[in-house]
């Protein structure tokens, strides 16, 4: 059988060739390949001109032919207007939508179903005193913000001017953009991969069962460093309203979910049945959403365990070019428009490039000419839940320390479509943080704690800070003042440093871990913030390179080990496969290139699987279908490959049938839910060694029984030859866009990206989550990118599925086939570079006095 580990990045398989279609296969005709120029110039097009109040000279944007503007500044400050502008140009609708979910703004402009989500957004938006926020960033935060909005509001307003240039998205819901204001960037939370309150939900549930929900808790999340979570004195898990406190928390957290109930096109009929705010209907729905979310998650697997990023960084001492090489591919939701927005900053005392989010000013990924940076999530816990006993004369009184406190109440006035009055809703706060949900009748009310709300904490705006550090201390001072979300940030600069250091603000629990929900009478109080300074950090290691995956990379003997940063990190095979291939190649004696850096992030290589394969090496079937299926798993290396059959069995099977058996084997047919979704380390683990909750008999009569039902699934979907199995006929590699769901076929296949077959599961280097139901692609590398520290004009970088998010530019889609396929386009970086790809300009003027 053919083995293959790594994915190619230079050729392609004659199956690969056909699988992702003709419209695909032109666009990489088109757009090139990741080891040099494109085989075919883009025609270059006019130069177009704009008038930006804000600027205080003159600007040019050289747009090269990926998309990607090169923005060239007379003033430090325009460079940032000039970034609004653009960003504004090329993704108005999805910047206008995350302003417009985070402020709580939805109903205004999509009317009366979005009031309890406004409400609950509104709760969660950072509320504290400004000067201490805009302080918390560095010294010119506030002045960086205020250019960027006054870029994106100069865009704002010409295409009020011109309507022509408003995106589609706008014409078919019937709305304008709104104008920003600075404190816009940063009083916005939500986005930051808000983790642990709805673990800390789902532990108090399970440990609710007594014996066996424990059991079940031990198989729902792996906990590292291992630890034995109690219940804290005063509470009683029994309490807790699981269902109805994850939808309250998601209402505030998630992004929006248009849907034919909640979204009325322009010109369409009245959308039908809107359930009144607050109604007793409307939080049944909301309990019926997420009790579907949690079903989905069960057969899917956790999606925090699987979400993540891989860096790396490597010293000169083991380049093949004695220079650093950075590597970093950030995993999140994947969805069309892209979330990563890539751009080049140059102006005086900063010349910039590298990824970030549209909607922020800045680069959170890349270098500056002198420093390389890449992030990904460092799991420290920075979310507590609280309960409290409310007063039965006054519910809007909760019992701390052994007083009756009042909580804070803020009339919150939402503006809603087709009404002539703002709706008056009310948002309550503890000394806490905000409360998600109250039972007056049981005289409860739960309420987030969350670092992530105090100053400085806005996500990923601490990137201002360090995206200017010329030298590994400005570096490690940046990072020693991150706030959100925690952060791995790998380091190199032309000099020949690699260093490696986390950062984000971390809670000090002094009596409790933090797994699980607690009073909140004043027995369980955070005793400030631990200094950046006790985290762990590398400068130059003997080693010769840095990996990181989100796990927990806290060395044991380190002190930092022993003071709960967090317990709840992704799973660790990408991280154990990384570093298989980086010490293999490092005893090898061989130099890393950059190409070894793009087959790494690439690699399609499952550990979860190899380890599963040597289970079932001695296994026999006297049933014929059984033993075919153990005949394909056993010839298999564990590639996912997505012409592979063995892939597809082997998916289903672990994911579906094998995971849900162990968790009823584990935790008992009772508990086996709460158990949901199922951490794959503790199957695997419970596999291995059944250390008595089954028999080794009983293990290996499992592993057997449940082929058969993944393979009835595979032939009911791919047909009864198993040759003719394909993962990628299920692994479908779809971009969906946030209105996919409410306009016709016609307008869907516009604005959606792709059906390609995909490579790759949430457990290999290359990460693809999925849907249970259908398999789509849910997650992964939002954005690649390997630095040639020095030569910058070497680097190479991907985005998908373009850089625009309008869907008639030819950079809405354009970079998704190569991404697909592990290819980069050049980052281009010098002068002389850009202007070899521009193939538009644009010039930015002042506006007169």
């Amino acid at each position: 059988m053919r083995t293959r580990h790594l994915r190619p990045t230079s050729r392609r398989s004659s199956g690969q060739r056909h699988s992702i279609g003709a419209t695909a296969l032109a666009a990489l005709v088109l757009v090139g390949c990741a080891s040099g120029p494109p085989v075919a110039q883009t025609p270059p097009r006019a130069p177009s001109s704009f008038t930006v109040p804000g600027l205080e000279k003159p600007a040019e944007v050289l747009i090269d032919r990926w998309g990607v503007p090169h923005l060239y500044a007379g003033t430090l400050y325009d460079a940032f207007v000039a970034q609004g502008f653009i960003a504004a140009r090329d993704r108005l609708w999805q910047m206008d939508l995350w302003r417009k979910r985070g402020l709580g703004e939805m109903a205004k402009d999509f009317g009366p179903a979005w009031i309890e989500s406004d409400r609950a957004a509104r709760a969660v938006l950072y509320r504290g005193d400004m000067y201490r926020e805009w302080l918390a960033y560095g010294s010119d935060a506030k002045r960086v913000a205020e250019a960027f909005t006054a870029g994106v509001n100069a865009y704002v307003a010409q295409v009020r001017a011109q309507p022509a240039l408003l995106p589609k998205e706008f014409a078919l819901l019937g709305y304008q953009p709104s104008p920003w204001s600075a404190e816009d960037v940063v009083r916005i939370r939500h986005h930051g991969l808000t983790l642990n309150f709805s673990s800390e939900i789902d532990r108090a549930r399970a440990f609710c069962a007594g014996g066996q929900g424990i059991k079940a808790d031990w198989l729902r999340r792996e906990l590292d460093p291992p630890v034995t979570p109690k219940v804290p004195v005063g509470l009683d898990p029994c309490t807790i309203p699981a269902a109805e406190l994850r939808a309250a928390y998601l209402r505030a957290t998630e992004p929006p979910r248009f849907t034919k109930e909640n979204t009325r096109l322009a010109g369409a009929a009245t959308a039908s049945a809107l359930l009144p705010p607050g109604s007793a209907e409307a939080a049944a729905r909301s309990a019926e959403e997420a009790q579907e979310r949690q079903q989905q998650q069960a057969l899917q697997g956790d999606p925090t365990a699987a979400y993540g990023s891989n860096n790396w960084v490597i010293a000169p001492k083991l380049t093949a070019s004695g220079r650093p090489i950075l590597a970093n591919d950030p995993h999140r939701a994947h969805g069309a428009p892209s979330l990563r927005y890539m751009a080049h900053l140059s102006a005086p005392g900063m010349d910039a490039i590298g990824a970030g989010e549209p909607f922020l000013p800045g680069l959170s990924i890349g270098h500056n000419g002198t420093i390389a940076f890449g992030l990904t999530r460092f799991y420290m816990d920075q979310e507590d839940l609280y309960v409290y006993q409310l007063n039965p004369r006054n519910p809007n009184e909760y019992r701390y320390q052994g007083r009756w406190e009042p909580m804070t109440r803020v009339t919150e006035r939402i503006a809603v479509r087709g009404e002539s009055a703002p709706r008056e809703v009310v948002n309550t706060f503890t000394r806490h943080g905000p409360v998600l949900l109250a039972e007056p009748g049981k005289r409860r009310a739960f309420a987030l704690r969350a670092a992530w709300l105090e100053p400085g904490m806005a996500p990923y705006f601490g990137s201002m800070d360090y995206m200017r550090a010329q030298n590994w201390d400005q570096f490690r001072a940046a990072m020693n003042r991150w706030g959100a979300p925690g952060e791995n940030q790998v380091y190199a600069d032309r000099n020949g440093n690699v260093g490696w250091i986390p950062g984000g603000l971390t809670p000090i629990r002094p009596n409790w871990d933090g797994l699980m929900p607690v009073p909140g009478d004043g027995r369980y109080e955070w005793s400030g913030f631990r200094n950046g300074d006790e985290l762990p950090s590398e400068f130059n290691p003997a080693r010769g390179y840095v990996v990181t995956a989100n796990e927990n990379n806290i060395p044991p003997d380190h002190p930092a080990a022993k003071k709960g940063i967090g317990y709840e990190w992704s799973d660790g095979a990408r991280s154990r496969r990384l570093k298989e291939l980086f010490e293999k190649k490092a005893a090898s004696g061989s130099r890393f290139t950059l190409e070894d850096s793009e087959r790494m992030q690439n690699d399609i290589v499952a550990t979860p699987a190899q380890r599963l394969l040597k289970l079932l090496a001695g296994l026999r079937s006297d049933d014929a279908r059984t033993a075919a299926g153990l005949r394909l798993l056993q010839g298999w290396d564990g590639t996912m490959d997505r012409d592979s059959a063995a892939a597809a069995l082997y998916e289903v099977w672990s994911a579906k049938t094998l995971r849900a058996a162990v968790l009823k084997a584990g935790a008992g047919e009772a508990a086996a839910s709460l158990a949901a979704p199922g951490d794959n380390t503790r199957m695997l683990l419970l596999l291995e060694n059944p250390f008595g909750w089954v028999s080794d008999a009983q293990r290996d009569a499992l592993l057997l029984e449940t082929l058969p039902p993944a393979m009835q699934e595979l032939t009911a979907k791919l047909g009864p030859d198993m040759a003719a199995w394909k993962w990628g006929a299920l692994h479908r590699a779809e971009f969906r866009h946030p209105l996919g769901g409410v306009v016709d076929a016609a307008t869907r296949k516009k604005l959606e990206v792709g059906d390609w077959p995909m490579s790759g599961s949430a457990f290999t280097p290359m990460a693809a989550s999925y849907r249970a139901n259908d398999y789509k692609l849910t997650s992964g590398a939002s954005f690649r990118m390997v630095l040639d520290v020095g030569n910058w004009d070497a680097s190479r970088a991907i985005n998908t599925p373009g850089q625009s998010g309008d869907s008639d530019s030819p950079h809405y889609r354009d970079l998704a086939p190569l991404w697909l396929e592990g290819r980069y386009v050049p980052l281009v970086y010098s002068r002389g570079a850009v202007e070899r790809e521009t193939v538009e300009r644009i010039r930015l003027t002042p506006s007169l006095p």
